[in-house]
């Protein structure tokens, strides 16, 4: 298995199309595309996509992640919560990677790490 050299993160390409389409995100004319994105950013060389899906939604939406799963030629790297929900939407896309992160809605992004020894076993139950 080759080693992942450069995934490009696309959030904030839906945090545009969030705050231009905030009451209609789903449109069609919606933009920018974050999956649009994704495939310039293959094009240009990335080995690899990571999206965020967040529980609240701020950026990267279900129908992003549904959609880069099925139309990005690399591997796709889910950055998630370790909520129930979200792990539901991971197990039924099957990204190539998942990176369980800390959320808080206080957060305007993810920011610091992950404690696994404070949540050791919410984390064992995951994985």
């Amino acid at each position: 298995m080759s080693s992942l050299r450069l995934g490009v993160n696309i959030d904030h390409v839906a945090t545009l199309r969030q705050a231009r389409y905030a009451t209609m995100p789903e449109s069609k004319n919606a933009e920018p595309d974050p999956v649009a994105a994704a495939a310039v950013c293959e094009r240009a060389g990335a080995q690899g996509i990571v999206a965020h899906l967040r529980s609240d939604r701020r950026h990267i939406q279900d129908r992003d992640i549904e959609r880069l799963r099925d139309n990005i030629i690399t591997k796709l790297n889910l950055e998630m919560g370790n909520t129930p929900e979200i792990v539901d939407v991971a197990l039924r896309i099957v990204p190539d990677e998942a990176c369980l992160v800390p959320e808080k809605r206080e957060e305007v992004t993810t920011e610091g790490g992950l404690d696994v020894v404070a949540h050791r076993r919410e984390l064992e139950a995951t994985i």
